[in-house]
């Protein structure tokens, strides 16, 4: 028997540092394991499904992502739907809108762009109340040389040697829209340090681990471990160079997701 459907579109955002990723996982506490729990307490049933527009990993944080919900039988009462999930939700996770569609978005295969950021500061240990956020490299940096590697960046590259795994199949040509390291004005907080940076890099899609590699590269580049014509080599996916400085989770911040 046909059972009429509805479709929302939910942004979502929430800090990561107490959950192992968004995808739901035995035994572990996951932003997708929130979600369902609070979706089917707030509806009083389980007949949804919902999808986000990507995965998170362990730790790392979302400032605005998509989620699409899909009902089954009965719609959602929109005057309250939004202040009961949101009350029911932990303090860590925020619906921020929600948008009822006539026909499924396919929000994994829709066309999009992704901006990641990466919040981090060196020299002198941060306070504690840093650690969600960002992330202190105990070594000087040369912020310069990193602007530099971070400009070749931009552009189209096969980002082979940055993905983590990838099988020989694997698509790994990219086209990168943006890419800068820049003085963090994004997010201030009175526990943060004087001077704080920010990695911002944009494309249509990112290989797993990808962005916190391409941050680990940028850490070797600018403490000397890594020259700026390896640097270079590391960009050149036909040619294989081995990247193993995969940067800290918790700096990771999804910041936008924008559908076309």
């Amino acid at each position: 028997m046909f059972r009429k459907e509805f479709y929302y579109l939910l942004k979502i955002q929430y800090l990561g540092f107490r959950y192992h990723g968004w995808q739901k996982q035995p035994d572990l506490l996951t932003v997708e394991r929130m979600m369902q729990r609070t979706l089917k307490y707030v509806l009083g049933r389980n007949n949804f499904k919902f999808i986000a527009a990507g995965r998170t990993d362990s730790k790392v944080s979302v400032n605005e992502t998509y989620v699409e919900l899909i009902l089954r039988e009965d719609a959602l009462t929109m005057e309250t739907f939004f202040d009961a999930f949101n009350e029911n939700l932990p303090q860590d996770i925020r619906l921020l809108e929600i948008t009822p569609k006539k026909e499924l978005t396919h929000i994994i295969q829709a066309p999009k762009l992704k901006e990641y950021i990466y919040l981090f500061s060196f020299g002198i240990k941060n306070h504690p109340f840093c650690a969600p956020f960002m992330i202190n490299y105990k070594h000087n940096l040369d912020i310069g040389l990193m602007q530099k590697g971070a400009e070749l960046m931009l552009g189209s590259h096969d980002y082979r040697n940055y993905a983590y795994k990838a099988s020989p199949e694997a698509q790994t040509l990219m086209h990168i829209e943006n890419c800068v390291i820049e003085v963090n004005a994004l997010y201030t907080a009175n526990f943060f340090p004087e001077t704080s940076y920010v990695f911002r890099v944009v494309g249509a899609g990112f290989k797993r681990h990808q962005v916190r590699l391409m941050m680990g590269a940028l850490f070797d580049l600018g403490s000397g471990e890594m020259s700026l014509s390896d640097f270079e080599k590391s960009l050149d996916g036909s040619t294989p160079y081995q990247l193993t400085h995969v940067a800290q989770a918790s700096g990771l911040i999804l910041q936008n997701v924008t559908l076309e």
